[in-house]
């Protein structure tokens, strides 16, 4: 198994997620897929969590955030595919079901990967920047760069399918849409993720189901208008 996930071999195999481009391809194995999520997905979530530096009582954090940074890919896209498959019946799109799924799970291998790549430019800004509310704002910018990266993925994998079926462009749409929704949530019931140095470690925030992420956008609107 070692053998099998070696360094090499999850590099070759990100190069082929990111040059892959739909049913010309040979099918990407969802397991390999979901692997390299993982790994890449771990390798930014541990810089992300180093804003506190790398001392012995922060590695605890460092260790839950790169937990954290693949599971709110995963989660979010494993919570968004019931509702992607009931509209894909709906449409009378079941048949492509599958070809869509790897496409769609080959994306949030992408974004994983981007991320990854990103992560120096996030240890550089750590070091050049002593404030948490900047370090949340420019991880935030990170993560909106690689989901907008990984969308040139995407419709490349969506390209046969929507000249086979033009309804598939409706369903790349919903997708979006349902992803974003539940990924936006998700990430806030999944704070801290980089952790707020006068605060020790933890994984879950105390008041985690005290709110969620749309209560507290239409509250911060409203206080804004209201001034």
């Amino acid at each position: 198994m070692i053998g099998a996930w070696s360094p090499a071999r999850c590099w070759r195999l990100a190069e082929t997620i990111l040059r892959s481009c739909g049913s010309s391809d040979p099918p990407l194995r969802l397991r390999g897929l979901v692997a390299t999520t993982f790994a890449f997905g771990i390798a930014y979530g541990a810089v992300m969590g180093a804003y506190a530096g790398l001392s012995p009582d922060r590695w605890q954090q460092i260790l839950y955030s790169a937990v954290k940074v693949p599971l709110l890919i995963l989660v979010s896209f494993a919570l968004s595919v019931p509702s992607f498959y009931v509209f894909h019946a709906l449409l009378g799109l079941s048949r492509d079901f599958s070809a869509a799924l790897r496409g769609l799970a080959a994306t949030q291998s992408a974004m994983a990967i981007i991320l990854a790549s990103l992560a120096p430019l996030t240890a550089l800004w750590y070091v050049s920047v002593a404030d948490y509310n900047a370090a949340i704002t420019f991880n935030g910018v990170m993560f909106a760069a690689a989901s907008i990266s990984a969308q040139i993925l995407l419709r490349r994998h969506y390209a046969p399918l929507i000249a086979a079926n033009a309804r598939h462009r409706w369903m790349l749409i919903i997708w979006l849409l349902v992803y974003i929704f539940v990924a936006i949530q998700f990430a806030w019931v999944m704070r801290p993720f980089i952790g707020d140095p006068a605060q020790p470690p933890q994984f879950f925030r105390r008041d985690v189901l005290a709110d969620n992420a749309y209560v507290v956008v239409l509250r911060l609107a409203w206080r804004f208008f209201a001034w």
